[in-house]
């Protein structure tokens, strides 16, 4: 977009209740030259604007061959995002972006892909994993691993269905707490099944989302399988307020998530990834 530090009017194309708290908003772009102008990659993020309320980040989560509709997968925790829960279609907003390192797909051609993400925030890799499997041919083995803390938290469980049924893809799913007879899937961690995990480690790339901890122990288990530091790559959440680098809310080190991230590669942030202080 022209201006980085104003917001563009969007209008809500559609909306879709995922679960009963998490929703995700169809947005297009008023101005038709900031929507033909507007390009985006896997991983990047908008700062949705909500008058009268705020804004806040969210993953885009649509496929960059299809800019005129932006999809956004929202859960609804605080009063920006509760006060975007209540939009319906035809209501309008604020877009800023798209900012931010998004994963690098278009470098892991023929490279198996691992996607290992855990709990409720999976958007910034669902995309990937849709990315991945419109352009199948260019990639290797597509393994995705998804954990959650119970069954009711997995969200789009008919999609992981429909993509453990796709060639040359896996899928792992686990819940640490399930009912007897309610749950398919393996019952405990999902980095239990890192070894189950069917893939050429010479010769791949992990990302990984989800709660710092759940990414810290994941990177260990895929290194213990071979896997270099340079093939794992993490979206990392902070606090990101501006999107711009100068609010200072989402430092790391010294890198700013909104700017240098929220895509890292392991290797570049292995002495920071984990402490107390970042």
């Amino acid at each position: 977009m022209s201006d980085a530090y104003l917001p563009h009017p969007a209008r809500v194309v559609e909306r879709i209740q995922e679960t009963p708290t998490v929703f995700t908003l169809r947005l297009e772009l008023l101005d038709p030259q900031a929507r033909e102008a507007y390009v985006f990659h896997p991983g990047q993020f908008n700062m949705v604007y909500l008058p009268g309320a705020g804004e806040v980040p969210i993953s885009i989560v649509s496929d960059p061959q299809d800019p005129h509709l932006l999809d956004h997968t929202i859960r609804a925790v605080g009063r920006v995002t509760h006060g975007l829960a209540r939009l319906r279609a035809g209501d309008q907003i604020g877009l800023r972006g798209p900012y931010g390192r998004g994963w690098p797909l278009g470098d892991l051609h023929e490279r198996d892909v691992v996607v290992l993400t855990g709990g409720l925030g999976c958007a910034p890799v669902v995309v990937a994993i849709r990315y991945i499997l419109r352009r199948r041919r260019h990639y290797g083995r597509l393994v995705i691993m998804q954990g959650v803390k119970h069954p009711d938290d997995l969200l789009w469980r008919r999609q992981y269905e429909a993509w453990a049924a796709q060639p040359n893809t896996q899928v792992l799913l686990a819940a640490d707490q399930a009912p007897k007879g309610d749950w398919p899937w393996y019952t405990g961690r999902i980095l239990d099944l890192v070894d189950e995990a069917d893939f050429d480690t010479r010769r791949c790339a992990i990302l990984l989302c989800g709660p710092e901890p759940m990414m810290v122990a994941g990177v260990q288990a895929f290194l213990d399988r071979g896997v270099p530091a340079e093939a794992i790559w993490l979206s990392m959440e902070r606090n990101m307020q501006c999107a711009l680098g100068h609010c200072g809310h989402c430092q790391y080190g010294p890198d700013f998530v909104c700017r240098q991230g929220p895509v890292f590669c392991y290797h570049d942030i292995r002495d920071r990834l984990g402490r107390r202080g970042y």
